[in-house]
């Protein structure tokens, strides 16, 4: 189990002091594959480097099974760091050596034998599906299979906890899918303990059990990706959230619903059966479906119609079918901007297209 308490670091500068991490408290389960998520600049690769400290940080604890990594001295924080794996975004790979030899190199390091170093990376290389790379050069490789091989490197020791720093930022979507499919599968093999550190919410959505939100050097928000998706808390996972093709957002489109779909919900007719129960017509200004633990999960933006009433019977509705709404304030009639048609016009295929996968139904 990691444990991070009161944990911060600061960085002296010309300009100041800066401060990268701050009161940072979080606890991650053996097993777990947990996601901290953010914008650029929010902390998040700091507070991982902190965690096997290659940061050590200005105050605070990293407790792993018990034993607070920043009190060891440096024999016993190296012999601790062979139970944490790291892979990193641009592979940090050496050019000179094969395949092979890359993934033997943290095994040499440690003094085990050329033979078992090598029994050890023949059987590391079957298990990212690279057996046929052995003596190629990373220059031979494509960026997908550099980060096998990185990530085959990371499991070299036995590690009981892999860091991702953006592991999968320098790929194509192909590819991340089928980085991230193969450490799942390692964490369900091998039961390791995976953190994901990334700004792309799919990221999060395909690998992980559970998620910390950071903003400004602090966890804005966490719990399961399933609960922060449907209940976005803070302003930071609205934004991950949001559906990236389309600028519209509860926050700044008024007399507006956003709908949250569960896993249950996103194959039924709600919208459809929801015009007809309560005699009413809404527009779908946007909408999106996400593969969460192999469920499909859903949001929606609805325009409400003017009359209040008819807003009243739809969230009776919502709420006797148990679907998780967020309604907008409305602006007062001679405040209501006027419409972009030439916008509307724009997306209105691919509002309908993804609003049929989550009733369930084809256009």
């Amino acid at each position: 189990m990691i444990e991070l308490k009161d944990l911060n670091k600061t960085y002296k500068t010309a300009a100041g002091q800066v401060s990268a991490v701050r009161d940072v408290n979080l606890r991650i389960d053996d097993g777990d594959v947990f996601g901290i998520i953010g914008f650029s600049g929010a902390g998040k690769s700091t507070l991982v480097r902190c965690i096997n400290l290659l940061e050590r940080p200005t105050s605070g604890q990293v407790i792993i099974d018990g034993t607070d990594l920043c009190g060891l001295g440096r024999k016993q924080l190296r012999e601790a760091r062979r139970s944490i794996g790291m892979i990193f975004q641009q592979f940090n790979l050496l050019s000179q050596r094969t395949v092979e030899a890359n993934i033997r190199y943290p095994l040499e390091i440690a003094g085990v034998s050329k033979a078992d170093a090598a029994a050890r990376a023949a059987e590391l290389l079957e298990m990212v599906d690279l057996a046929d790379k052995a003596r190629a050069y990373p220059a031979q490789l494509s960026g997908g299979q550099k980060q096998r091989v990185a990530i085959a490197r990371a499991l070299a020791s036995n590690p009981r906890i892999i860091l991702c720093d953006e592991a999968t930022s320098a790929l194509d979507p192909i590819t991340t899918r089928s980085i991230l499919d193969l450490l799942k599968r390692l964490n369900e093999q091998l039961g390791v303990t995976i953190v994901v550190i990334t700004h792309e919410m799919k990221v999060v959505e395909q690998i992980c059990d559970r998620v910390a939100v950071m903003s400004d050097g602090c966890i804005v928000e966490q719990g399961s990706v399933h609960d922060v998706f449907l209940r976005p808390a803070s302003d930071t996972a609205k934004r991950l959230i949001e559906p990236a093709q389309n600028a519209l957002t509860i926050e700044n489109t008024p007399n507006t619903l956003r709908l949250a779909f569960t896993g249950e919900e996103s194959g039924a007719p709600v919208i459809s059966d929801m015009t007809v129960k309560c005699d009413v017509m809404v527009n779908i200004l946007s909408a999106n479906t996400e593969n969460i633990g192999g469920k499909a999960f859903g949001q929606m933006l609805i325009q409400l119609p003017e009359d209040e009433a008819a807003r009243q019977r739809i969230r009776d509705y919502l709420d006797m079918r148990g679907i998780l709404y967020e309604e907008s304030a409305a602006l007062p009639p001679a405040e209501a901007a006027p419409a972009d048609d030439a916008a509307q016009a724009r997306t209105e295929r691919a509002k309908l297209e993804d609003a049929a996968k989550i009733e369930g139904s084809a256009l």
